[in-house]
């Protein structure tokens, strides 16, 4: 028997109701470290929560980006995320996964405290 591989995806969107920091860029500010803590705890119960959840292993946030929307300053979110894949099991679906991720964040519009940018939702495989 082959043993499961880990697989790893991205996603990525914007919160509009976080005002991009350079604090945010520092790894190791204080706003970096809450910051990244509740996103991936917001991330992770999300997914755990979908149909990739019985392999789901965890997200880690990987960078706080500034993004410019019209209204203002905005923080655009890159995490990588683990799940470990069966070799029997099918690729992962990402655009199944997407409208997942988007029915539970309210039409991308909400994650936990946060306020999403709806068109800025990407999952790649």
């Amino acid at each position: 028997t082959t043993a499961a591989a880990l697989e790893h995806f991205t996603i990525n969107f914007t919160i509009t109701n976080l005002p991009y920091h350079s604090d945010l860029a520092t790894p190791d500010s204080s706003k970096y470290k809450t910051t990244r803590r509740v996103m991936i705890t917001l991330l992770d119960r999300l997914l755990k929560d979908s149909s990739i959840g019985p392999a789901f292993l965890g997200c880690e946030t990987t960078a706080f980006r500034y993004g410019s929307l019209r209204q203002g300053d905005n923080t655009v979110v890159d995490a990588v995320c683990t799940y470990k894949k069966e070799p029997s099991a099918a690729p992962l679906d990402r655009v199944g996964l997407y409208h997942e991720v988007s029915n539970k964040t309210s039409g991308i519009t909400v994650l936990g405290p946060y306020d999403l940018d709806q068109g800025s939702l990407y999952v790649n495989g």
